[in-house]
């Protein structure tokens, strides 16, 4: 909007003093549900104005590609980014810092149709998105995998324009699933009772735009920006940043489908502490991270058993591709247990699904793996003990 290109202007406008550029360049990233935030935001007056005002070229930049914005985050692209949360966790990923977003924090929901159960059931169905890259696809994927499942689990996946549609899709069995903010689920649930259901819910997502800026400006700089956005004047039209999510908020948002699932059919996830327990009860550790991890440090005793990943990280993954042949050396009928560097890391959920499929009798999935093995102050081998394959 033209109000939002009269805030870019007068931010970017603070960069001049301190530093000269040769261009100096903004990023609004449009959600692919509000369009017409772009259509309203004069790209061509806003780099008329800050020409006219710093006397060099400046290029203000609005894109609804979300993947290509995503890709400039992490290439440094622009010095400045007012953009969604997932946008704006990938910036702060690469060298950027918080100011702060426009709006509190919101929640996410996975809706489903009233003869659904739990998020399993939408296995071979269908779900309704608002487009690919919008932050309700980044919603959609985390709370799927959650629950191990994966997009590549449904029959179809429907890109559409409007969220709130795709409770409407629901409620006529035209779609299974579909995900909106809780706000929005609330006031439809009122209009529209036991039309749908609510299948599971994401964590905290900062809400309205977010605002990040380069941590290579100087600190002058940066600190005249943050005041500015926290009480932008009001004939710019911007929402002040007032608000401050939790950074850790930004990094959950980051991680959506790319973590692992909390759960695992057929096997047993335990703790550190639940770790430390069976192993005195005779249970075996299997640690299936490379060579190089292991020397540095590993819990005591472990066996090393790699699992060389090259499948997708995701519930649904070609093992074809993947090397665990080291599994025959591991004994079917003891308790084992499988780990490696956390939730992030693939390699022991894998590890563990092949055991099941193997026929061992108790496949313990130790999740937190190495860190939070250490996280709980249990003792660390770094002794080589590498069992050569």
């Amino acid at each position: 909007m033209k109000m939002l290109a009269c805030a870019l202007s007068c931010a970017v406008v603070l960069l001049a003093p301190t530093r000269s550029w040769a261009e100096i360049s903004a990023m609004v990233a449009i959600e692919p549900t509000a369009r017409k935030m772009g259509l309203m935001l004069s790209r061509v007056a806003t780099e008329t104005q800050l020409g006219k005002l710093l006397g060099q070229t400046v290029k203000v930049v609005t894109s609804e590609d979300l993947t290509d914005v995503m890709r400039a985050t992490r290439s440094g692209g622009y010095d400045v980014f007012i953009a969604p949360a997932q946008v704006t966790a990938s910036a702060l990923a690469h060298g950027y810092e918080l100011v702060g977003s426009t709006d509190p924090n919101e929640q996410y929901v996975l809706v489903g149709r009233a003869a659904l159960a739990s998020p399993a059931d939408a296995r071979l169905g269908r779900i309704y998105l608002p487009q690919q890259d919008s932050i309700y696809t980044y919603m959609a994927r985390g709370m799927l995998t959650a629950h191990g499942l994966s997009l590549r689990d449904l029959r179809s996946v429907e890109y559409a324009r409007y969220p709130v549609a795709g409770l409407t899709a629901v409620s006529l069995n035209l779609s299974d699933v579909t995900v909106v903010r809780h706000a929005d689920w609330e006031a439809w649930q009122g209009e529209n009772p036991r039309a749908a259901k609510v299948l599971a819910s994401s964590g905290s997502v900062p809400g309205g735009l977010s605002v990040a800026v380069k941590k290579d400006l100087p600190a002058d700089v940066r600190a005249k920006l943050a005041k500015w956005f926290a009480a932008p004047p009001g004939e710019c039209g911007l929402k002040p940043a007032a608000h401050q999510a939790a950074l850790t908020q930004y990094q959950a948002v980051a991680q959506l489908g790319t973590f692992t699932p909390t759960h695992l059919p057929g096997a047993t996830v335990v703790t550190a502490t639940q770790v430390n327990q069976l192993v005195a009860k005779g249970a075996v550790v299997v640690d299936t991270r490379n060579e190089r991890e292991y020397q540095s440090k590993h819990i005591p005793g472990a066996l090393f058993v790699p699992y060389h990943e090259k499948s997708l990280k995701d519930v649904v993954y070609q093992d074809s591709v993947d090397d665990f042949s080291g599994i025959a050396r591991l004994d079917t009928t003891k308790p084992t247990i499988f780990h490696c560097n956390g939730p992030e890391c693939w390699k022991s959920y894998k590890a563990s699904r092949a055991a099941l499929a193997k026929g061992f009798k108790q496949v313990y999935w130790f999740r937190g793996g190495l860190p939070e093995w250490e996280a709980a102050g249990l003792q660390v081998e770094r002794k080589v003990q590498v069992a050569k394959r």
